[in-house]
């Protein structure tokens, strides 16, 4: 579908949870954003499910202005290393250009690092598990599913479809009773929703 709107840029590295994006990402590309894949590098990428990404582009030709916004996954790499600072940086290089960063699980914790946590209302997995980084933020954390502040969308490990709300949400792919009702349709099997979608033309 071409509409003529910005890409949205998927971060991928070794180790990124496949399961985390797949509903924002499906449903962004149904929308008409191209979703383009962004590397370390030009190299190859192996997913934590086994997957083998080929990036589009490599992280340093991402340039905000060419962006809709940028999804960070979740990774081991988060937490096992620094390799992937350079994406937190990038986030920040994105939310200092006014486009929005959506990121999940890990890449939570990538960001509190970066600082990008100290004053934002955010979640991630649980609160401690972002003390640990020895951020600044702990009493912006909020308990609950996904948290969207100032351009910046945060989601524990456990909410894909939550996470993939605030994505459409804040991109305005949906909005109000056609967002509730494909939240409650795919996190709910809420056949009633389904009939609010196909009314609206929005499945």
């Amino acid at each position: 579908m071409s509409s003529g709107r910005k890409p949205v840029h998927h971060a991928v590295y070794d180790t990124y949870a496949d399961w985390e994006t797949g509903h924002a990402t499906a449903h962004l590309a149904r929308a008409g954003h191209g979703i383009r894949t962004v590397g370390p590098s030009a190299e190859p990428v192996r997913s934590v499910g086994g997957l083998r990404v080929l990036p589009d582009l490599a992280l340093d030709d991402v340039r905000p202005e060419d962006s809709a916004l940028l999804i960070l996954p979740g990774a081991d790499l988060w937490d096992a290393s620094d390799d992937l600072a350079p994406f937190a940086r990038k986030a920040r290089e994105f939310l200092d250009a006014g486009v929005p960063v959506a990121a999940i699980c890990g890449a939570t914790a990538g960001l509190a690092r970066e600082g990008l946590l100290d004053d934002r209302d955010h979640t991630s997995a649980v609160s401690f598990y972002l003390a640990a980084t020895g951020y600044g933020g702990g009493e912006r954390y909020v308990d609950a599913d996904a948290v969207t502040d100032r351009g910046l969308i945060t989601a524990g490990p456990t909410e894909p479809v939550a996470f993939a709300r605030e994505v459409l949400g804040l991109l305005g792919v949906h909005e109000g009773e056609v967002l509730d009702a494909w939240y409650r349709l795919f996190h709910d099997s809420d056949l009633e929703a389904y009939a609010v979608l196909e009314k609206a033309g929005a499945l």
